[in-house]
């Protein structure tokens, strides 16, 4: 760590475990990015390939029951 930081660390040791977890808190929320609009946009477009192609009957769907069961058939092996 850095001396700053150390210094900090130090500091915030000494406070109310209340101010802890409100500052901790905010330390956190400051790591959040903004959304990335190219992912955004990317997911969009899958979501709606995805849905034409149920709508469209290329695509068969499979019951949770069924994926369920292949997948302890295939735990089992």
């Amino acid at each position: 760590m850095t001396t700053l930081v150390d210094e900090l660390s130090a500091r915030a040791k000494t406070l109310s475990v209340q101010d802890r977890a409100r500052l901790a808190e905010e330390l956190l929320a400051s790591l959040d990015q903004e959304p990335d609009s190219e992912v955004d946009a990317a997911w969009d477009r899958e979501i709606q390939r995805r849905v034409a192609e149920v709508e469209s009957g290329s695509v068969a769907l499979v019951s949770s029951e069924d994926v369920h069961a292949e997948a302890r058939r295939l735990i089992r092996r």
